[in-house]
């Protein structure tokens, strides 16, 4: 399977992945650790990818999105955004309302709480 197959086949058999650096519980750069956390403290369930394991996948991502940067979170197939896009949607409630149009379950305490500690 090309790289490519390998996203595609990644993004739509799941409804939440983050292609990042290093792996959810141990996230390798700040940018990944930072989107990882906000998705975890969130209480969403979701696949993590690292790009670290593999170069073909690590410039394959890039390629598929059309963005040059990692990391990169899809929902249900479509790409979402890279660090700062995920910040600024935590904040203004547009990641809330994604997931609640996409069914996608999360904590929305813990969304209010980000939202207080950042206000």
């Amino acid at each position: 399977m090309s790289a490519e197959e390998q996203i595609k086949d990644t993004v739509t058999k799941n409804d939440v992945v983050l292609f990042m650096k290093g792996t959810k519980s141990m996230p390798q750069c700040g940018f990944s650790s930072r989107v990882a956390g906000v998705l975890n403290f969130m209480g969403v369930d979701f696949t993590d990818v690292n790009v670290l394991e593999d170069e073909s996948v690590r410039q394959g991502i890039k390629d598929y999105s059309d963005w040059p940067t990692i990391p990169q979170l899809y929902v249900k197939g479509e790409f979402v955004g890279g660090c700062d896009i995920i910040t600024e949607m935590t904040l203004s409630g547009e990641l809330d309302q994604l997931f609640e149009k996409e069914g996608v379950a999360y904590d929305k305490d813990a969304a209010e709480k980000i939202r207080e500690a950042n206000a």
